[in-house]
């Protein structure tokens, strides 16, 4: 289906906008190495029931992926989702968030209840996700308030900052209509945390056997879109 989409920026950020107008709609946010056009699978099942699609590229993605600046840190991203949250509350009477991995965490960070969250792979404890890498690592949190920065084998980068911050800012304690899809072999986010969180917050969760951290085979992009359709 032909889909009309815009293409802009908010404060210098380059943003998207599928859908004819209307007065609901989603933000999207990507995952690490996922983009702002990824909404557009979203809005391919959206939009025929009368709702747009806002995304933007988080930093050093995307269009923003030869940029030398702001790595993709809560610090850059947090106000970077506020003024596209505020860009679409003063447009829509209707404000929901359908986010992907860390696109999750960085949601719940920055954003207030929305009306309706979807939640793909989400990383729900970002705390316990660097305190699980610097195991893999074998990396203590003496060496690492040392060193500052440690690169890993696994292509992350463990740093200090980041656990603090991550520490001195807990995620919103959002109480809206929540659903959660999750691949019962994702390694990121134990099943533990993922069903302790949709208890405490009255989430709805769907487990998709087999499915790891990201869904990309055909099969789990059906088992996806379906649980879209199913949950918009």
């Amino acid at each position: 289906m032909d889909m009309k989409a815009q293409f802009f920026t908010i404060n210098s950020v380059p943003a998207v906008l599928y859908g004819e107008d209307s007065a609901k709609g989603w933000l999207f946010v990507h995952g690490q190495m996922g983009h702002k056009e990824e909404a557009e699978a979203f809005a391919q099942i959206v939009s025929p029931k009368g709702l747009q699609v806002l995304a933007i590229d988080l930093p050093g993605h995307g269009a923003r992926q030869k940029e030398g600046g702001e790595a993709l840190t809560p610090w850059a991203v947090v106000p970077e989702l506020q003024a596209a949250a505020s860009w679409a509350k003063a447009r829509w009477s209707s404000f929901s968030v359908r986010a992907n991995s860390i696109g999750a965490y960085f949601s719940l960070l920055a954003l207030d209840t929305p009306d309706k969250a979807l939640f793909v792979s989400p990383i729900l404890d970002m705390n316990e996700l660097i305190c699980t890498m610097m195991t893999w690592a074998g990396v203590s949190e003496d060496q690492l308030r040392e060193a500052g920065e440690i690169a890993t084998d696994f292509g992350q980068t463990l740093s200090w900052q980041y656990l603090n911050y991550v520490r001195r800012h807990p995620i919103h304690d959002w109480q809206g209509q929540t659903c959660i899809l999750y691949g019962e072999r994702d390694v990121m986010t134990p099943r533990s945390t993922v069903e302790a969180y949709a208890t405490r917050h009255r989430a709805a969760l769907t487990l998709v056997p087999d499915a790891e951290h990201w869904f990309h085979t055909p099969s789990q992009l059906a088992a996806l879109q379906a649980w879209e359709a199913e949950n918009m």
